[in-house]
């Protein structure tokens, strides 16, 4: 099942923001009404794909407002834009109108959207507005909104069938074997779940994972050939010998410059002992995936130069070969030895010079505000904008590393742990504004201080990469060093770029992403006729 995670950010007008932040209240109220059995249903009935959906207005004394509607959902975005349009564009047009009209080729779109009495489609203009995510994550990717619904449904079907009926009456899932426990209970939900007689479909296609395995080895591709070509260009001219000793020369000064800058800047000081990434820590199978990409490169590189060779100096096939092979392996060498030292030792000095906040400012009546919303239920949703360091160097390494992150996830973060963490339902970064800010948000269980606690302690490297190269962050090292590591700086920093998220919604406000899966393998097991005692065993743990 394919689920989407996009933002439309919207310039606000300045004296209209007060207004938007009260249309958004008010829309939130209407979806409230006080004495209803159930809130939210008409945006639960009227867009049945949304996971969650939140409106946001971002203030600050630096830029104009920015309006932003984030949403994750099932599907394509066009299906999920004409539903919201059809439920909702009464309410979502008065909103438009408190925002500038756009400065691109969308500006007619705009006119005719938000003048007086207008009928226009909404769902074109706000589809052109979207704006993809740099990084993200899905807790629980491949579980649509109506299987969770489901098998939410279903576990608390099997707590009835499971509990002890009176006191005094003997419990008939007592005494029995986990195989004769999953085939009584199945007997009994089965009328009422008839989908438990299909098998469920795949939470992730072969053709899925394909493609992320395809995304990953073409970035790699790319990545590998940048940091080579330098090194290629001056192999063509210079002996294998002169260069070799050359480099190794290079690489003695680059060590001695790296080792005298690798101390921690003043007031950066954190714990010594070594955290581990966001990702789960290298598998045998990742070292060997990262050896056969390297390996195939050096392959299909070596291949495609042989062709170049004989077009642009005509020598024949024997001298081409070894020729490319010369100049693709010295590349190699020199982009990793070389031409990579000297970036993060340009990084380094850079991020030696950079300024932090010790201490931002924090508007205490929006942290009341934020704090009021927060922990009435087990989720909790956060929104964050900051601004982007300037640099050519930096911007590259920031878009890079997050474009290298977003795929590394996409697959090794499947089963609903991002590291040894299972609290985010849905999360993302990504560019605004020509790529000057970078805008955050996440639907997670629990309060936000444990949230952020969980980052800082397992994944603070992860959470360095992805926001380090923002203004006020605390210091850095090497890019995914210190930063995020120190707390309490972190923590201040974090809550400085928030916004009050006046609208939030959840389709499964009571589900944790531990839940969910667990109720996913209570169901595929459900799903079985029938189990070994050994499988049932293990299905039976999660009753």
């Amino acid at each position: 099942m394919r689920q989407t995670i996009l933002s439309v950010v919207l310039d606000v007008e300045p004296q209209s923001a007060r207004r938007l932040s009260g249309l958004i209240e008010e829309f939130k109220k209407d979806q409230e009404p006080p004495g209803a059995a159930e809130w939210y249903s008409d945006l639960k009935q009227g867009v049945p794909s949304l996971h969650f959906m939140s409106m946001s207005v971002f203030e600050s004394a630096i830029y104009d407002p920015i309006f932003v509607i984030e949403a994750n959902f099932d599907g394509p975005p066009g299906p999920f834009w004409a539903q919201m349009e059809a439920a909702f564009g009464i309410q979502l047009r008065p909103m438009l109108r408190c925002c500038k009209r756009p400065a691109d080729g969308d500006g007619p779109t705009y006119d005719a959207v938000t003048k007086p009495f207008s009928r226009y489609p909404l769902a074109p203009y706000l589809e052109k507005r979207t704006l993809r995510p740099s990084v993200f994550h899905q807790g629980n990717r491949g579980l649509d909104r109506d299987r969770i619904l489901a098998e939410g449904e279903l576990f608390l079907a099997t707590r009835v069938a499971l509990a002890q009926p009176s006191p005094t009456d003997p419990n008939p899932y007592r005494g029995i074997t986990a195989a004769e426990i999953h085939r009584k209970l199945r007997g009994e939900l089965l009328d009422r779940f008839p989908w438990l007689a299909k098998p469920a479909p795949p939470r992730i296609s072969w053709l899925e994972r394909l493609a992320d395995w395809g995304q990953l080895v073409v970035f790699a591709f790319f990545a590998l050939f940048c940091i080579s070509f330098p090194g290629m260009a001056l192999a063509q001219v210079t002996p294998a010998g002169r260069f070799v000793v050359g480099l190794a020369l290079a690489m003695v000064v680059l060590a001695i410059l790296l080792a005298r800058r690798r101390a921690v800047v003043p007031g950066g000081v954190v714990p010594a002992r070594t955290r581990r990434l966001v990702l789960p820590s290298l598998s045998i199978t990742t070292i060997v995936a990262g050896g056969l990409i390297v390996t195939a490169y050096i392959v299909i590189a070596s291949v495609i130069g042989v062709g170049v060779a004989m077009l642009m100096t005509g020598l024949d096939i024997d001298d081409s070969v070894r020729l490319s092979i010369k100049v693709v392996g010295l590349g190699l060498l020199s982009g990793v030895f070389f031409i990579v030292p000297l970036v993060v030792l340009w990084l380094r000095w850079l991020e030696r010079r950079d300024s932090s906040q010790d201490a931002p400012l924090v508007d205490e009546r929006l942290l009341g505000e934020m704090a009021r919303r927060e922990d009435w239920i087990p989720q909790n949703h956060m929104g964050s904008v900051v601004l982007v360091k300037p640099g050519i160097l930096r911007t590259a390494l920031f878009r890079t590393g997050h474009r290298g992150l977003g795929l590394l996830l996409r697959i090794l973060a499947t089963d609903g742990y991002l590291g040894s963490m299972r609290t985010v339902h849905f999360a993302h970064w990504a560019f605004v504004n020509n790529g000057s800010r970078l805008m955050f948000f996440s639907n997670f269980d629990h309060s936000w201080e444990s949230y952020l606690d969980d980052f800082i302690e397992k994944a603070h490297m992860g959470l360095t990469l992805a926001w380090g190269s923002d203004v006020g962050f605390p210091p850095t090292r090497f890019l995914v060093l210190d930063g995020a590591s120190q707390g309490r700086k972190f923590k201040a920093w974090a809550r400085h770029s928030m916004a009050v998220s006046r609208f939030w919604y959840s389709a499964y406000r009571d589900f944790t992403v531990d839940q969910i899966e667990r109720n996913a393998r209570i169901a595929d097991g459900l799903r079985k006729e029938t189990m070994s005692e050994q499988e049932a065993a293990a299905w039976a743990r999660d009753l």
